[in-house]
């Protein structure tokens, strides 16, 4: 019989389990872990009873196998022979007792559904888990973002940290931070083979997730993949594990991460989001780029040399066209590559459009498309509080009770503004605004609403913008005009106006008409 064929396997695991069975109660001195022992082979019996499958295994994987069982018989034989004041004996075996577990589990994972084996995945080398956890290549260029790299690892290695949120809107370079971190030399000297990085989509949910992890589609229940994930995870023995799930933006996530924070030693969870999870109390919140990084990204996307050719486009006119894209990586990018190998004339035009009023989004709808996506996930109340940040004078801190008394009027919120307050809070954890506290928190509720000014990112106030600007100017409810000489708009005349609100801009004050013919003076 071949000594490392199907059934000479089988044959050596049924001996193994049956050794482990008959000696385990007769050994006290490692009943914990020869319980544990047990539950491994008793998960993994049902693979010997398939001798064909075992049969087709490559060699390799069959001799690393049969070595396996033949170690397990001899170590359980030695275990039985311990005896009380065998210290140095007891702890030599505990360890390798556990480590021979540890190396069966991760050789196998089993697909069973109600009892009945459906598949069988034998993996070496990845512990266990789908190769599809594999941390992504990084882009050709991270530089830009070297200034993040030392704090995030700083908070990520903290003794207390279990779950760490970076946190941007679009476009910010949060995956490109998240590959970056991944791909550091003291990171994988920590995590080493131990980093399991999960894309995240809108439909993400522990099933999807435990799927992803263990290449399985037969769990039960959500409860069913949650254990079968802690149960892989623990196998991990000492080592350190860093799990990333990437581009987790829906705020009801927050469940799923819960569900992933299992009490291992080592492991840890980084999330990248447009939303902030406040619950998890430990958020690196991902700004605009500097202007000398911001620079050196656009021209490494503008130029094939990444610097900027001296006959070709001036100096100042590229520091205008970084300064447009206001420090986003995405726009920087998008337009750099847009404006690769164009004369100078075409920068001028697209320069004079932008000076002129025309957004960055309307020409370059891979900007518009990935932002907008964080509005359309927003409630229709939420999503008119956005859009009503618009109105605002760019670069203008708002109080927010002024936004308060707006809000109150136009959607018939509480006079006391709570909830008013509580829909400005919600957008910042969501990045579509910043809150600039003007106070300490008031010990009186009441007070609660005057704790702020409001601040909204230059691209963000475009798109509110421009998503208020969609259809016929007659029919919006938000016209924004600005008014210089006699310059008026062509709808001006237009008779009659279905908006809510009108904003009127000279440049020195704005005047915000409500329903109510009452008006805000900034």
């Amino acid at each position: 019989m071949d000594p490392i064929g199907g059934a000479a396997l089988g044959a050596a695991f049924s001996e193994l389990l049956k050794l482990v069975l008959g000696r385990a109660k007769q050994i006290a001195e490692f009943d914990t872990l020869f319980a544990r022992f047990e539950q491994t082979l008793k998960q993994i019996e049902p693979v010997f009873a398939k001798i064909t499958e075992l049969s087709n295994r490559p060699v390799e994987e069959r001799t690393t196998l049969r070595n396996l069982l033949d170690d397990g018989k001899k170590l359980v034989v030695k275990c039985s022979r311990i005896k009380p004041w065998h210290l140095f004996k007891k702890t030599k075996y505990s360890k390798e007792l556990t480590d021979l577990d540890n190396k069966l589990f991760r050789l196998f994972y089993i697909e069973v559904s109600d009892g009945i084996l459906t598949g069988i995945q034998v993996i070496l080398g990845r512990g266990g888990f789908s190769g599809s956890c594999n941390v992504p290549g990084l882009p050709d260029f991270t530089s830009c973002l070297d200034l993040h790299l030392p704090k995030l690892k700083c908070m990520l290695l903290k003794e207390n940290t279990q779950v760490l949120v970076v946190s941007a809107p679009g476009g910010f370079g949060k995956t490109t931070l998240a590959k970056k971190l991944c791909h550091d030399s003291e990171i994988k000297d920590i995590f080493g083979d131990n980093i399991l990085y999960v894309i995240a989509t809108k439909e993400t949910s522990l099933m999807s997730i435990a799927q992803t992890l263990l290449n399985n589609n037969k769990f039960k229940t959500e409860e069913d993949a949650k254990n079968q994930i802690e149960n892989l995870l623990s196998q991990n023995g000492s080592g350190k594990m860093l799990l990333v799930l990437d581009d987790v933006w829906w705020s009801n996530s927050a469940s799923v991460i819960q569900d992933l924070k299992f009490q291992i030693p080592g492991y840890k969870i980084l999330v990248t989001s447009r939303y902030s999870f406040p619950e998890f109390n430990c958020t690196y919140e991902l700004g605009s780029l500097k202007a000398d990084y911001a620079k050196t990204l656009f021209c490494h996307s503008a130029f094939p040399s990444g610097l900027i050719p001296s006959d070709n486009v001036p100096d100042d006119l590229v520091n205008k066209m970084v300064e447009f894209c206001k420090g986003i990586p995405l726009a920087l990018t998008v337009v750099g590559a847009s404006l690769r190998g164009q004369p100078e004339v075409i920068w001028r035009t697209t320069l004079e459009n932008w000076s002129e009023g025309q957004s960055i989004l309307e020409s370059h709808q891979q900007l518009l498309l990935r932002l907008q996506t964080s509005i359309d996930a927003l409630d229709e109340l939420h999503k008119n509080c956005f859009l009503d940040l618009g109105l605002f004078p760019e670069d203008d801190q708002i109080a927010d009770t002024t936004l308060n008394d707006m809000w109150v009027e136009l959607y018939k919120l509480d006079e006391k503004g709570m909830r008013a307050s509580a829909n400005l809070v919600n957008l910042k954890n969501r990045n579509l605004t910043n809150l600039i506290p003007i106070r300490k928190v008031a010990s009186e509720m009441e007070d609660y609403c005057h704790q702020y000014r409001v601040m909204q990112h230059d691209v963000l106030r475009e798109l509110a913008i421009h998503l208020s600007r969609q259809g016929p100017a007659a029919e919006r409810e938000r016209l924004f005009t600005e008014i210089y000489s006699n310059n008026f708009p062509e709808w001006w005349t237009q008779q009659p106006l279905d908006a809510r609100i009108l904003s009127i801009s000279t440049g020195l004050w704005s005047l915000f008409f409500l329903p109510n013919e009452n008006f805000v003076k900034s």
